[in-house]
C-alpha cells in the first residue's frame, strides 16, 4: 500500500472517516505517521475548544476575583484554588465518576445548560466530558494570570481615564482590558502550550475513546504495543506536539504584536521562543 493510499484510508480515521479496521501487522513508518497525525485532530479540538471557551470565562473569573464584593470574590478564589491546587488527572477521574455513578444512583447534577441524568451518556465520552474538565482547568489558571495582570495595570493610566471623564465601563474597555491582555499575554501563551500538552492525559483518563476514535496517544500506544518498540511511535507523537507548540507560539506571537502595536519600538518586548517558554 502506498503512502498516499494510507493517507486516504486513515487520514481522518480518528473522526470516523475512512477505514474502520486498524492495520494488524507489517506497520510502515507512513502508517504510524498518518494514524498518529489523525489522532492529533482530537488533541487540537480539545485544546482549541477549551482555550476559546476558557478565555471568556477566565476574564469573568478575574473580574470576580478582583471585585470588592465577597459574594463575587470568594467563589472565584475557591474556584481558582481548587482547580489549581488539585492534579488535572484527578479532576478527570472525579468528573467521570460524577457523570456516571451519581446519575446511576438517581442523583441529578444541574449544570445550567443541561442536567446530568442517567440519559446524558454523551457527557461520559471524551469529546464532551474531557473537554469540560480541560475548560474548567484552563479557566482557573488563566483567571489567575489575568487577575495578576489586572492588578498590575498602571494607576496613572486609570487616573488619566478618570480625568478624561471615562465611565467605569469605558475605562475597562479602553484601558484596563487591553493593558491586562498585553501584560498577561506571555504567561497566557505558556498556559496555552501547557494545555495543548495536557490533552494527552485524556488517553489515561476514564473517558473512553468511542468507537476507537482516539487521540494521538491512543494510536501511538497501539503501535508501541503491537511492535514492542516505543522508539518509533512516541518520537513521532513528540514531533507532532513540538510542531503544534510552534504553531501556538506563532499564533499567539501575532496576537501579541497586535496588542503592542501602539507602543514605541524600543518599548516592545517580542514574544520569542525560548526553552523556558515551554514550562508552566
Amino acid at each position: 500500500m502506498s503512502c498516499l493510499q494510507t493517507l486516504q484510508d486513515y487520514g481522518l480515521r480518528a473522526v470516523g472517516i475512512g477505514e474502520r479496521l486498524l492495520p494488524k501487522s507489517d506497520f510502515t513508518l507512513c502508517d504510524q505517521v498518518v494514524l498518529i497525525g489523525s489522532g492529533m485532530i482530537w488533541n487540537v479540538y480539545f485544546a482549541t475548544a477549551a482555550l476559546c471557551m476558557g478565555f471568556f470565562a477566565s476574564v469573568a473569573v478575574a473580574l470576580a476575583r478582583n471585585s470588592r464584593h465577597g459574594l463575587l470574590r470568594k467563589p472565584a478564589e475557591w474556584f481558582i484554588f481548587i482547580f489549581r491546587g488539585s492534579p488535572l488527572f484527578i479532576q478527570f477521574f472525579l468528573f467521570y465518576e460524577a457523570f456516571t455513578l451519581l446519575p446511576r444512583e438517581g442523583i441529578t447534577i444541574p449544570l445550567g445548560f443541561t442536567e446530568i441524568t442517567a440519559e446524558t451518556r454523551w457527557l461520559t465520552r471524551a469529546a464532551a466530558g474531557a473537554l469540560i474538565v480541560l475548560f474548567l482547568n484552563t479557566t482557573a489558571y488563566t483567571g489567575q494570570i489575568f487577575h495578576g495582570a489586572l492588578r498590575a495595570v498602571p494607576r496613572g493610566d486609570l487616573e488619566a481615564a478618570s480625568a478624561y471623564g471615562f465611565t467605569p465601563w469605558q475605562t475597562f474597555r479602553r484601558v484596563s482590558f487591553p493593558t491586562m491582555l498585553r501584560l498577561a499575554w506571555p504567561a497566557y501563551t505558556n498556559e496555552a502550550i501547557f494545555l495543548f500538552h495536557a490533552t494527552t492525559l485524556v488517553f489515561f483518563s476514564s473517558f473512553p475513546a468511542w468507537q476507537q476514535k482516539g487521540d494521538a496517544l491512543y494510536y501511538a500506544s497501539y503501535f508501541a504495543d503491537k511492535t514492542f518498540n516505543p522508539f518509533v511511535s512516541y518520537p513521532i507523537l513528540a514531533g507532532f506536539f513540538i510542531l503544534g507548540s510552534l504553531g501556538v507560539i506563532g499564533l499567539y506571537g501575532i496576537a501579541y504584536r497586535r496588542l503592542t502595536r501602539h507602543l514605541p519600538r524600543t518599548a516592545r518586548k517580542p514574544l520569542r521562543l525560548r526553552a523556558a517558554t515551554l514550562v508552566r
